[in-house]
């Protein structure tokens, strides 16, 4: 956001900004602008999903960077959307270029800037294990970072242009100039080079007041204040000199014309005079709607900073539609403390709710559709009642549309309200879970409890989705889960890069896997949590799992690729058996298969004969004779084979685990 080209005005005059050698300090970071740099910088694949395990890590050594240089982070994230909808319109604008994005990444397999739909959360989790101070606005983060940040006199971390205009005692710390990556020195000498902004030195070069600056940024044309919308026809350019017979900055014109002004009023009342006949009442509302652009950057006390010293939440800002607050207390600390999703915020406030726009093709239905039966609990619990509408911001095609969703639930869910919520037993709340994601209590009982909440999202994916998914993609999906961090590692040391070109449908399918997590997560933080929350940045590596599913569809072999601890089998199987009896488009073989305690009664067996190298081979062997084929042999030979075999399990292991380099 902010004011479109102040940054490169900035960086092509580089007298403004003063080299720094930053250490033991605290430091305010505008959280959302850093997430998205962060990992739009990384070089980690964009168009497969998300690449959350390597993104986690590169948190993990930012945070780690901060620290060896004993600066202390203080982490603040946007919340709900403006309930003014003074930036609607640019708000639009930029999820409808998402949209095009989007699309344009599925057709040409082309790294887009889209960010993946968990990656907030990934950043949220890993932020929490690290305890790294964070806390969520109740609306945009912009004047409560500055307003910390003047009351501690430290620096803000930010690329947001608004941070330029912002009076900022310890000034700004471009993200662009921030070499976290390379911290200098030893000990305690060690700091991260940088370059540090302040908004004095800007108006020094520019030979301005600091007191125009935020009439410069409304002029300029924020993201409040578009002056084309006002009829403005001002070519700020003719007020700037010509070096070298090149076109000056638009934005030079506007300083060089701002330099003879005292007062931003005056400047108003001038800017009113270029742009030509106004009659009385359209001049009012211009000089309004200017004066109000400037009151963004008018800042007053922090509300974050006892949040920060004592863990209290803020209180609730006055909304003026309505004469109460309608978020219940309870709600506001663990709101405050991104335990809870701010998108409940535009829903009890706007009624509406902004769905994330993942990497796919036009023609393909919108992957949030899936999981919308999971909403409409949520909006049920939120809003009690059949008698609301909720506007759902999704795309149709290329276009923006708004759907009218109706709150929906059945069961224990309907005599819920919420403001007891949170006195809510957590068997209740597991009930009313379990019941939305239509899977039993005993079915996941034989899980351990990281995985609970996983798998159940993936039964109802698997009985939800359109096209209903394959084994093929189930099994890849749980492989990815079980195996992920062995493989992972193989991939880095042997420096393996994925580059086939992107399945839209096997995209679109793992799409609306990731929306069912992604609001089974949010259902399960608002009843209490009644399920083990997962650890997001283990459940899915995009281009692993693409992989996975190319090798199995080329009948290419796995056992060459996938070499894992028993454990992981286990796990696998573990997930594979729950998830089975929900994918009712899988033919089932005519010969007993057993269930998850009998499967994990023969592993215990195997794991108490065999020593632990050996034990995979026996896993393959109990697989093949037990489980549909996971490397697709489909040959007749293949097939005779195994019905010959012997029924004993020890003989069977002790002929292959010599032959096998097994999963």
């Amino acid at each position: 956001m902010g004011v479109q080209g102040l940054a490169s005005l900035i960086d092509r005059n580089q007298k403004i900004y003063r080299d720094l050698k930053f250490r033991r300090r605290r430091l305010v970071i505008d959280g959302l602008n850093f997430l998205y740099l962060l990992y739009f910088d990384s070089g980690l694949d964009l168009i497969r999903g998300g690449e959350y395990a390597a993104f986690e890590e590169l948190v993990e050594r930012f945070i780690k960077a901060l620290k060896d240089c004993s600066i202390s982070p203080f982490m603040v994230l946007d919340g709900g959307s403006d309930v003014t909808h003074k930036k609607d319109e640019t708000v639009r604008l930029r999820v409808v270029q998402r949209i095009e994005k989007a699309n344009r990444a599925a057709e040409e397999s082309k790294q887009e800037k889209i960010l993946p739909q968990l990656a907030k959360h990934v950043f949220n989790q890993t932020l929490a294990r690290l305890g790294v101070p964070t806390a969520v606005c109740y609306g945009e983060a912009d004047q409560e970072i500055a307003a910390l940040a003047k009351e501690w006199e430290c620096p803000v971390l930010s690329n947001d242009s608004d941070f330029y205009i912002f009076d900022l005692p310890g000034g700004l710390l471009p993200i662009s100039h921030f070499q976290w990556q390379a911290v200098q020195g030893t000990g305690s000498q060690s700091y991260i080079p940088c370059k540090i902004y302040r908004s004095s030195s800007f108006c020094i070069a520019f030979e301005i007041k600091p007191q125009l600056l935020p009439a410069f940024a409304v002029l300029a044309g924020n993201d409040y204040a578009k002056l084309e919308r006002m009829e403005s026809s001002i070519s700020w350019t003719q007020f700037a000199q010509t070096v070298n017979g090149a076109q000056p900055h638009h934005l030079e014109g506007l300083l060089c014309w701002m330099r003879g002004f005292g007062k931003p009023e005056e400047a108003f009342e001038a800017a009113l005079g270029l742009m030509g006949k106004l009659n009385k009442e359209r001049r009012a509302e211009v000089r309004e709607y200017l004066t109000q652009g400037m009151e963004e950057y008018r800042l007053r006390s922090s509300s974050l900073k006892r949040f920060f010293i004592h863990g209290v939440a803020p209180p609730f800002p006055p909304v003026k539609e309505t004469p109460t607050c309608p978020v219940p207390d309870w709600a506001l600390l663990p709101l405050t403390q991104a335990r809870l999703t701010a998108d409940i915020l535009d829903l009890l406030l706007l009624h509406s709710a902004h769905l994330s726009c993942p990497v796919d093709l036009k023609d393909k239905p919108s992957a949030n559709q899936t999981s919308r039966p999971i909403r409409q609990v949520i909006y049920w619990l939120l809003l009690g009642g059949e008698e609301v509408q909720v506007l759902e911001s999704d795309r149709d095609g290329l276009e923006l549309k708004s759907f009218s969703v109706k709150p929906a639930a059945s069961g224990v869910a309907r005599t819920l309200q919420l403001q007891s919520l949170d006195q809510v037993e957590p068997s209740v709340g597991l009930q009313v879970l379990l019941e939305t994601l239509g899977v039993s209590e005993d079915s996941l009982g034989e899980l351990q409890p990281h995985l609970r909440l996983l798998v159940a999202a993936t039964c109802y994916w698997l009985q939800r989705a359109e096209p209903p998914p394959d084994q093929t993609l189930l099994k890849a999906l749980l492989l990815g889960v079980s195996h992920g961090a062995a493989l992972r590692q193989r991939a880095a040391s042997e420096k393996q890069i994925y580059k086939q070109k992107l399945d839209p449908d096997v995209s679109h399918a793992f799409n609306q896997w990731q929306g069912c997590l992604k609001h089974s997560i949010h259902l399960n933080q608002l009843l209490g949590r009644p399920l083990l929350e997962p650890t997001v940045a283990r459940c899915y590596e995009g281009s692993l799992v693409h992989r996975l599913v190319h090798m199995m569809r080329t009948d290419q072999k796995l056992k060459t690729f996938l070499k894992s601890a028993p454990s992981t089998m286990t796990e696998y199987h573990s997930m594979l058996a729950v998830t089975r009896q929900f994918q009712s488009t899988l033919p089932r073989p005519a010969r007993h298969k057993p269930d998850v305690r009998d499967l994990k009664v023969t592993l215990k067996e195997l794991f108490d004969l065999y020593e632990e190298e050996e034990v995979g081979s026996a896993v393959r062997a109990h697989e093949d004779l037990c489980l549909d084929d996971l490397l697709s042999v489909k040959t007749r030979y293949r097939a005779k084979e195994r019905s010959s075999r012997c029924d004993s399990l020890m003989l069977t292991r002790k002929q292959e685990c010599r032959s096998w380099d097994m999963l």
